[in-house]
């Protein structure tokens, strides 16, 4: 997985593995979620997003199957 660190107060870095289409995001207080089956274009409106904790509030938290890994 590929992370990239973001300017946001709630997220510090996301990944993405485009093979099996994981997400993983690492939250500022160090929780890490990997969500699974997220589409590579929902990955790409993430990283653009202006706010990248409102967007996986209303895209991404509660919409795909996840795992707490940290």
């Amino acid at each position: 997985m590929n992370w990239k660190q973001v300017q946001s107060l709630a997220i510090k870095s996301i990944g993405y593995d485009p093979a099996t289409q994981t997400l993983g995001v690492e939250f500022s207080r160090g929780a890490v979620y990997h969500y699974f089956n997220v589409p590579s274009f929902l990955h790409a409106q993430f990283m653009s997003a202006p706010s990248h904790g409102t967007f996986h509030h209303k895209n991404i938290k509660n919409k795909f199957l996840y795992r707490r890994v940290l």
